[in-house]
Order: C-alpha cells, then sequence, then structure tokens
C-alpha cells in the first residue's frame, strides 16, 4: 500500500518502499546500529533477489494517513540497549514524518542479534 495525501497542487503518494528505504538510512545513522537484517531467512533470499525493492530489515504498514514502521537491528556489544533503541525509535520517527508530512504511529524495534 502507500500513504496518499493532497494539496492544492494535486496528490501526492508515497509508496511503502520508499518509506522503508528512508527508514533504513535513518537507523544506519543511529549509534549503537551495526547493520538492519531480515526477521526470516526467506525475507532474506526475497531482498537478494529483488534488490531495490523495500530495504532489509524494515517493515512497512500503512493505514489512512498513518504509518506504522518495525525495524529488525544488530546492534553494538556494550551499549545500553534501552538507549539505542529509544534513539532509533526517534530518529526514524523524525525522519519518516519529515520525509512524508505524516505521522508515525509505532515505531517497533527488534534487536536480532548483538555483534562485538
Amino acid at each position: 500500500m502507500a500513504v496518499k495525501t493532497h494539496n492544492s497542487c494535486g496528490n501526492i503518494s508515497i509508496s511503502d518502499s520508499a518509506i522503508a528505504k528512508v527508514a533504513a538510512h535513518a537507523s544506519m545513522d543511529c549509534y549503537g546500529i551495526v547493520e538492519l537484517v531480515s526477521p526470516h531467512f526467506a525475507d532474506s533470499l526475497f531482498v537478494l533477489f529483488n534488490k531495490g525493492r523495500g530495504a532489509k530489515g524494515v517493515k512497512v504498514s500503512t493505514v489512512s494517513d498513518r504509518i506504522f514502521i518495525e525495524v529488525f537491528v544488530i546492534i553494538k556489544f556494550g551499549v545500553s540497549i534501552q538507549a539505542v533503541a529509544d534513539s532509533l525509535k526517534e530518529t526514524i520517527k523524525y525522519n519518516v514524518e519529515k520525509f512524508t508530512g505524516m505521522i508515525v504511529d509505532t515505531v517497533n524495534v527488534n534487536i536480532a542479534g548483538v555483534k562485538l
């Protein structure tokens, strides 16, 4: 699906894939994040064979003008999980809302692992 809005110049439609790429880029700018990972092996194969579609480790769903984001990350060993997760949520929320002009309802962070 996509989020849709309109202004005086016409209609605007932003795909979930575009939102996922923004969220993925914002995630990698956060301190403590090593990489984004797909939650399932089948998803890894899908991303591998469909390069350029979506972003690995980010799932986006939209309902009306609300955006729900779920990220799967590996964090750096020795950092506070709570601090990194809170920072990641705020960074993604800010960047996606700035990009789309829509409201991000939820950002769920899933820690898939820790890397030295």
